[in-house]
């Protein structure tokens, strides 16, 4: 609602603009975006059940509504998104790791992964800022990390799983190293949070 206001000299009517709105033409606020996208991706609130809430509470909103309403923010968001991916990306030292992610299918539930990288230099005297960065994929095969570190070069810290470090040949009577270098990434692996 948009409060109209008139001149009692020239009688000339005015009104305030419209508020803009983060998906043009659309009617939710961004308070209600934030809220289904923080419960989408921050709470694991599947759209239709977030549907059914809105539904106890009186305010019908179809589940390809909200599903409409997170494409347009993820469009929305996409260059917040890749300023934090260069900006991740440009650290001399990222800590790889990945976890499970529950991922609702038809028939049944999958298991999908979420690949954290972290910068952070504080203990080192970096004054940059930390940052994570987070990037899904539906397995955990090692080219999701490799697709998304091609152009990295620095030290990363991860643990011992084969998708982050480098697979070096071992030969009879030698010893791998636990910091190996292959091509521009430094790998130093962590087991049980002490340094490999």
């Amino acid at each position: 609602m948009r409060e109209k206001f008139t001149c009692r000299d020239c009688e000339a009517i005015t009104e305030p603009p419209a508020p803009s709105h983060p998906i043009p033409r659309g009617f939710a606020g961004p308070s209600l975006l934030a809220m289904i996208l923080v419960g989408k991706f921050a709470d694991h609130q599947p759209l239709n059940r977030q549907s059914a809430a809105f539904a106890r509470e009186g305010v019908e909103i179809d589940t390809s509504t909200l599903a409409d309403w997170v494409g347009a923010c993820v469009v929305a968001l996409d260059p917040i998104v890749s300023r934090l991916r260069e900006h991740v990306l440009a650290a001399e030292r990222l800590h790889v790791d990945d976890t499970t992610v529950p991922v609702l299918a038809k028939t049944k539930t999958r298991t999908g992964r979420l690949w954290t990288y972290v910068r952070d230099d504080r203990p080192f005297g970096g004054a940059d800022p930390p940052a994570a960065l987070y990037d899904y994929s539906p397995s955990r095969h090692g080219e999701h990390p490799r697709r998304v570190l091609a152009d990295w070069s620095g030290v990363m810290q991860a643990d011992a799983f084969s998708a982050t470090t480098p697979s070096t040949p071992r030969t009879a009577g030698r010893r791998r190293s636990s910091r190996p270098r292959v091509g521009p990434i430094i790998w130093s692996t962590f087991l049980s949070g002490v340094a490999a």
